[in-house]
């Protein structure tokens, strides 16, 4: 490999390795999103005094 692919494939690897720790930390803030609407919609029915029917 010359030096220059050598720079290219280092490029590419540190690229991929960013979006893979992009697509990560995205999936945790979903994960993070939906456990915060699930809570704050179960403190909403049980509240409410209304029966709840996701359970």
């Amino acid at each position: 490999m010359t030096e220059k692919e050598e720079r290219l494939a280092r490029d590419r690897a540190e690229i991929a390795a960013r979006v893979a720790s992009f697509r990560e930390t995205q999936q945790k803030f979903e994960r993070a999103r939906e456990e915060y609407y699930e809570t704050t919609l179960a403190k909403a029915l049980k509240g409410s005094g209304r029966p709840s029917f996701w359970r």
